[in-house]
């Protein structure tokens, strides 16, 4: 009989003595997993996502593809183009010799004041379930390790290290859970990451929830890592944690060695983990013993691929008067700061760098024919943001790359010295060599106009920032926000009003005395500019003397990122001033929201049409002006609840009282608070609007053992081909327990010609109709099913009659019929 791949895992753990064993449980660097000789253990590379792959380093030299955020995917509420970006990830993955990628964030965008909302996929566990599956499932074909995160309730970032969410165990199960055991029972992850917070009093990377229902109920087999330094002691070990990152320092180690010898921890319990751990080499290809034949990722369109899934996420709002597509225009005005540098993906440690990003304003220029004129004006800025340097206007000595980047040790000695293309340099605490503590970038700056820049930094710790031999700044710059990795996620700015010549370059100096986490500082710039009510009136000239204004309006790095969350859900100031300007100008002006989750738009009734671009990912402007001209449809639909004000959304708090967050609303969240309320969105969860008509015809339903099926007839009435998204919806109104008015249950996405008509079938499984009671529970009856175009908008109805005695999950509980209560 031949060795199983268990049995010969049970052997190399074997070979190993508790000092090799316990090694390879911390991590060897700020990215890498040791190596172990002994039993043909590689070692093996984790890198960031879901915006791209990083890679190890994160430097000048190696762009990676930018890819729309989560929130702009799962717009497409489309698995199969889900999972294509998941190929994409896959073939970065390996162009970059990375094993892991940290992908995808399952977390619900249960408040929309969430700093990390963009890197979530939706409001809905079962949206987010279906689409995380697919991203998982196609990484993995690869043999690219997908990581869930963050387990679980990580939902905010106020406090996120230390913070201890308290909910109720249906409420756990039902909704924050729900994501995690449907990507598992599907999709089969290699890595789980316990995550920074508690959860009703024990902190995650310790917490019972890692093994049971992950492993014991759900058949998990694979790592759990913890994010980065969210584990804090040995008990971590006692718990299912089996891999502590960054490396190489942590609490196990020497003192796990200690609590084994001492018989606090079985080794039993180390060879588990590490176990699990050549497991995960197993199946990447880590292990020399272990042959892996899987289908390489071969993506040679990455470019088209990235605008394809950028259009296919955008969200059209409204469009009134039919202002879009574009048709017949001569003359068309771009307006805004955002339509020249877009904001292409959010802030924090998802970041990658792509080679180019092409913006709106550059996008419609090359959709457009040459003899249609195309304007461009800021009309408004995000202070207190101001772009890096253009490395174009950089310039270093003969000979050498633009920018010169000097390390110094602790008595002030340089160690080394290398030059770079641009002025924006970042290095992990672990990345810091050995007893470095001080860098400096230097360069010649030529500026491309006269007058007054706006120069600056971004950055912490003690920093020296010098303009032409005049010191502007030499103090201890303190992170705007709190938490860990604040100077490196999101690094405060200070700017200063400089005199330049065209043409004359000028020394730009800046020296950091390096924080513990490391390194992330940037050289900024803006050119002159007019005072806002100048630029608002420039921008304003522009949109009058146009057909049609294309205002693009956005969250800032400021506003919106990993780090902290959002204040309120106002634009940053300026912009709604700009747009009502721009409107009462050019009836036919079209906004476009470049943000990651959702803003006011207290104007959006002045406007021809809206459309959410979202972070679209570096081919944005391209994806944008297919848009526009109508050569693709907007395929979006919003997967999360947009508000009128701010006070009206349901669930908000992101701050916790007494280090305690409290999951007040139970199962209500998003969409389902809103029902709940009774409060008018200004756009529902679902939403979107395409550039054709439709209707239901037929609506009927199936049940079966796995649950039901319900098909429906979709027509296309108008005449343009279009994309519809069919939603199912159950309700359940005279329920014994307290349920949602409505909750998602089943979707799918449909392409129909002119007036053509499709059948399909949705099915709905088991886990739609059960509740958890101790156990999961479905409850005999009829339940209502919903069909339409938004969580509001409902064209079809019909029901579903679950009967008695169905265990689902392998429960034994059952709630008595409605006769019986």
């Amino acid at each position: 009989m031949s060795e199983t791949l268990e049995d010969h895992l049970g052997t190399l753990v074997g070979k190993l003595d508790l000092e090799q064993k316990i090694r390879l449980l911390t991590g060897a660097s700020h990215w890498g997993v040791h190596d172990e000789p002994a039993v043909g253990l590689r070692a093996m590379t984790l890198s960031d996502g879901p915006a791209g792959v990083r890679g190890p380093e994160w430097a000048d030299g190696s762009p990676s593809a930018c890819l729309p955020c989560p929130t702009a995917l799962a717009a497409s509420w489309d698995v199969g183009l889900v999972a294509g970006m998941g190929e994409v990830l896959a073939d970065e993955a390996v162009r970059k010799g990375v094993d892991v990628v940290l992908s995808p964030n399952v977390n619900l965008q249960r408040s929309p004041l969430a700093g990390r909302h963009f890197e979530c996929l939706s409001e809905d566990p079962l949206l987010t379930g279906a689409l995380g599956a697919a991203l998982v499932g196609a990484l993995q074909e690869h043999g690219v390790a997908a990581t869930m995160k963050h387990y679980v309730a990580n939902d905010s970032e106020t406090e996120r290290f230390s913070v201890d969410v308290r909910l109720d165990e249906r409420t756990l199960r039902e909704v924050y859970l729900a994501p995690f055991e449907e990507i598992t029972r599907t999709a089969a992850p290699w890595l789980f990451m316990a995550a920074y917070n508690a959860v009703n009093g024990t902190t995650m990377t310790e917490h019972p929830l890692l093994d049971d229902p992950a492993r014991a109920e759900w058949g998990f087999d694979g790592v759990v890592v913890s994010d980065w330094r969210a584990a804090r002691s040995v008990a971590a070990a006692a718990a299912g944690l089996d891999l502590i990152m960054p490396g190489p320092d942590g609490p196990w180690g020497d003192a796990l060695r200690r609590a084994v010898e001492a018989g606090e921890i079985a080794e039993s319990a180390v060879d588990v983990k590490v176990r699990n751990l050549l497991r995960l080499a197993a199946r990447v290809g880590a292990l020399d013993s272990v042959a892996v034949t899987r289908p390489m990722p071969r993506v040679d369109d990455v470019r088209s691929r990235l605008r394809n899934a950028a259009a296919e996420g955008t969200v059209l709002l409204h469009n009134k008067g039919a202002v879009l597509p574009l048709a017949d225009v001569r003359r068309v005005a771009v307006i805004g700061e955002l339509a020249w540098h877009p904001r292409i993906q959010g802030g924090g440690s998802a970041e990658v760098r792509p080679a180019h990003v092409t913006s709106p304003f550059a996008g419609i220029r090359v959709a457009l024919p040459d003899e249609v004129e195309v304007t461009y004006a800021a009309g408004s800025y995000l202070e207190g943001d101001p772009p890096p340097l253009p490395a174009a206007m950089l310039r270093g000595a003969e000979g050498e790359r633009s920018v010169r980047v000097r390390w110094f040790d602790e008595a002030g000695h340089e160690v080394s010295t290398e030059t770079r293309d641009e002025g924006e340099l970042v290095r992990l605490g672990a990345q810091v060599p050995t007893g470095i503590r001080e860098v400096e970038l230097t360069t010649r700056l030529v500026p491309d106009v006269s007058g007054h820049w706006e120069l600056g930094i971004r950055g912490a710790g003690w920093i020296t920032f010098e303009v032409g031999g005049r010191r502007l700044l030499d103090e201890q710059v303190v992170p705007t926000h709190d938490g860990p990795g604040a100077d490196i996620l999101t690094p405060p700015v200070r700017t200063f009003d400089v005199e330049l010549t065209a043409g004359q370059p000028v020394e730009l100096r800046l020296h950091q005395r390096i924080p513990s986490s490391g390194v992330a500082v940037t050289l900024t710039g803006r050119p002159p500019r007019g005072t806002p009510e100048e630029e608002r009136a420039a921008a304003c000239r522009d949109a009058a003397a146009a057909d049609v204004a294309v205002v693009v309006v956005g969250t800032s790095s400021q506003f919106e990122s990993e780090g902290f969350d959002r204040a309120d859900l106002n634009l940053p100031p300026g912009q709604d001033e700009l747009v009502r300007a721009v409107a009462a100008a050019n009836p036919n002006t079209v906004v476009v929201v470049n943000a990651g989750a959702p803003v006011l738009l207290p104007w959006r009734d002045e406007v021809a049409a809206v459309l959410v671009t979202w972070f679209g990912g570096q081919e944005v402007g391209h994806a944008l002006a297919d848009v526009l001209i109508g050569r693709s449809e907007p395929g979006g639909r919003l997967p999360m609840t947009w508000p009128v004000r701010t006070g009206d959304v349901p669930v908000l708090d992101t701050r916790p009282v007494d280090n305690l967050l409290a999951y007040e609303e139970g199962v209500h969240i998003g969409y389902r608070a809103w029902l709940r309320a009774s409060t008018e969105p200004a756009y529902p969860f679902g939403h979107g609007l395409g550039y054709t008509t439709w209707e239901l015809t037929e609506t009927r339903s199936q049940v079966t053992q796995d649950g039901a099926v319900i098909t429906v007839t979709v027509r296309n009435t108008g005449d343009r081909p279009g994309k519809q998204v069919v939603q199912v919806y159950l309700a359940r109104p005279d329920s014994a327990v307290d349920r949602p008015a409505r909750w998602l249950a089943g979707f799918t996405v449909v392409h129909v010609d002119p007036q053509g008509t499709i059948e399909v079938d949705i099915p709905v499984t088991l886990s739609a109709f059960r509740h958890w009671a101790g156990g999961w529970v479905v409850e005999p009856g009829v339940f209502d099913v919903l069909v339409g175009f938004s969580a509001t908008e409902i064209h079809g109805t019909t029901s579903a009659e679950m009967p008695a005695g169905i265990r689902p999950g392998g429960s034994t509980n059952q709630v008595p019929p409605p006769g019986q209560r």
